[in-house]
C-alpha cells in the first residue's frame, strides 16, 4: 500500500503498480488530481484515465515532470517561396490540452503552439496565426460568424490564397454555414479558399486527429481549387473515417456532424463531399470529385472583398414538431419579438395541425401559426431527418401548410443551415414574401435541385 505522502505531484509522469481482481497490473502515465479520495488518477499514453485506491497501489515510481511543448526549442522554419495561408484561432479541441491539477481538457493552446507542435504545416505554406478568441463552439454567435468572416477577407487583402479557421466541431458546421453565406450569399465568393477545421480528440490523445486534419486544411487553403462561389465558398475539412489519413472535404454550406465522438464525424448532407485528402508518409494527396470537377469553371461570380454581416439582433426560435408542440411557443415569439420561427418538422416536413378529434391542442398550434404568420412572422418548416427533402406537395397536410404561408417546401439542406439561411435574409432586410421568394434559391449552392 502507498500513503499518500508518497505520491508525486500532478503532473509528474508516474509508472504504477496496482493489485486487481485480475492480477497486478502496470500503469504508465501522467498523474491528475485524484478524482476521490485516497485514490490515485493518471492519464495514459492513450488518453484514457486509470483510477486505482491506494490501498491497491503496491508502488509508484516518479519518472519525471511530464513533457509539453517549449516553443523556444521548437522553432518552425518557414519557406517565403510557399502559398501564404493565415490560420485563424478560435479554440476548440484541436487547440486543447489536459489540465494536470483537474483532469479536465481545456482550451488553451496558443496559435504559435499550434505550429511548434506539428511543423509538418512549414512544407506545405508560409503560415501565419491570429488569433481571434480561444472559445468552445457551443458558445459562438452571430457576432463571432461576423468577426471571422472580417478576419477571413482581411487575410485575403494581405495576400493570403487560403484561410484555416480552427474550430470546435458542436457547431463548426453552422458557422462553416453562416461565412459561406456571408461571402457568397448575395452572389459573390470570397478571394481565397476558407477551411474549417477542428478535433475530435485532444492532443493529448494519442487517437487525436486534430494534427492530420490541420495538415490537410492548410493543403486544401494552399493549392486547392479557385472557390466558385456555389458549394465550395467554406469547406469543412475533418476525418472522413476513423483511420489515419482519411480526410474529407466537405461543403461548408451542406454538412453535419453527425456522431458526438467518432473520428469520421462529419457527413455531407444530400451532397457529396468535394474531395478527399491522404495523408501517408508524409505525403499529402489531394482528389478531387467527379461531380465538383465537372462544376469547376462554370460559375462565373465575382469576388466579394466585404463579406455581409450577421444583425445580431435578430431572434430565431426553434422548435421540434411532435406531441409536446404547443401553441404558447409560438405565441411567445409574437410576445417576444422573435422574427421567425424555425420548425425542426417531422418526415417530409410536417408539424401536428390537424385534429383527429380528440387533440385540440393542433388545433390551437394552427391559430397560433395563422395569427404569427398574419402579424408579419416567418415560419419554416425543416425535416428532423437530417437526410432527405422537405416535400410539402406529397400529403395534403403539407399542402394546407403551405396554404397557411409555412416556407420550407423544396428545401435539401439540413435544419442548420435553414436556420443560417433564415438569419442571412432577415439580417438583408428583407421583407417576408421577398424571404418566400429566395428561400427555394441555391445561393451559395445550399439548395442542389435534385437528391
Amino acid at each position: 500500500m502507498v500513503e499518500q505522502s508518497e505520491v508525486p505531484d500532478v503532473g509528474t509522469r508516474v509508472r504504477l503498480v496496482a493489485s486487481t481482481w485480475n492480477g497486478p497490473t502496470v500503469v504508465e502515465g501522467v498523474l491528475l488530481a485524484p478524482t476521490m479520495e485516497d485514490h490515485i488518477t493518471v492519464k495514459l499514453v492513450n488518453g484514457y484515465n486509470a483510477t486505482h485506491s491506494l490501498e491497491k497501489v503496491e508502488s509508484i515510481t516518479d519518472l519525471g515532470s511530464s513533457k509539453s511543448v517549449d516553443l523556444d526549442t521548437h522553432e518552425v522554419k518557414m519557406n517565403q517561396d510557399l502559398p501564404l495561408v493565415h490560420i485563424l484561432h478560435t479554440g476548440g479541441t484541436i487547440a486543447s490540452k489536459v489540465d494536470y491539477a483537474t483532469g479536465a481538457v481545456t482550451a488553451r493552446f496558443e496559435p504559435e503552439e499550434i505550429l511548434a507542435a506539428i511543423p509538418e504545416l512549414g512544407d506545405i505554406a508560409l503560415i501565419k496565426t491570429k488569433k481571434l478568441g480561444n472559445m468552445w463552439s457551443d458558445d459562438v454567435r452571430p457576432q463571432h460568424w461576423n468577426r471571422m468572416a472580417a478576419a477571413a477577407a482581411d487575410s485575403f487583402s494581405e495576400g493570403a490564397v487560403g484561410v484555416v479557421i480552427t474550430h470546435g466541431t458542436d457547431t463548426m458546421h453552422i458557422t462553416s454555414a453562416a461565412i459561406a453565406f456571408a461571402f457568397s450569399g448575395t452572389g459573390g465568393k470570397p478571394a481565397g479558399r476558407i477551411a474549417l477545421t477542428g478535433s475530435q480528440r485532444s492532443s493529448d490523445r494519442g487517437s487525436t486527429d486534430g494534427a492530420e486534419n490541420l495538415i490537410a486544411a492548410v493543403h486544401w487553403a494552399a493549392f486547392g481549387p479557385e472557390p466558385s462561389g456555389v458549394t465550395d465558398s467554406t469547406v469543412v475539412v475533418m476525418h472522413g473515417s476513423s483511420d489515419d489519413g482519411s480526410i474529407l472535404v466537405n461543403p461548408g454550406c451542406a454538412v453535419r456532424k453527425n456522431h458526438s465522438s467518432k473520428r469520421g464525424a462529419f457527413v455531407s448532407i444530400n451532397q457529396n463531399p468535394i474531395a478527399s485528402i491522404s495523408l501517408s508518409r508524409g505525403e499529402v494527396k489531394m482528389t478531387l470529385s467527379d461531380s465538383y470537377s465537372k462544376f469547376l469553371g462554370e460559375n462565373s461570380r465575382a469576388v466579394n472583398s466585404v463579406p455581409s454581416t450577421f444583425d445580431s439582433g435578430i431572434k430565431i426560435l426553434q422548435l421540434i414538431a411532435g406531441p409536446h408542440l404547443q401553441s404558447d411557443q409560438i405565441s411567445h415569439a409574437m410576445k417576444n419579438g422573435y422574427q421567425g420561427v424555425l420548425v425542426w418538422g417531422t418526415g417530409l416536413g410536417h408539424l401536428p395541425l390537424e385534429n383527429p378529434g380528440d387533440a385540440p391542442e393542433n388545433d390551437e398550434v394552427q391559430s397560433a401559426i395563422s395569427e404569427y404568420i398574419a402579424n408579419g412572422g416567418v415560419v419554416v418548416a425543416t425535416t428532423q431527418c437530417i437526410s432527405g427533402p422537405v416535400h410539402l406537395d406529397v400529403y395534403s397536410k403539407g399542402r394546407d401548410q403551405q396554404e397557411l404561408g409555412i416556407l420550407g417546401h423544396g428545401t435539401n439542406f439540413p435544419p442548420e443551415v435553414s436556420l443560417v439561411k433564415l438569419h442571412h435574409l432577415f439580417s438583408l432586410g428583407l421583407k417576408p414574401d421577398e424571404i418566400a421568394s429566395a428561400w427555394a434559391e441555391s445561393l451559395v449552392g445550399e439548395n442542389p435541385s435534385s437528391i
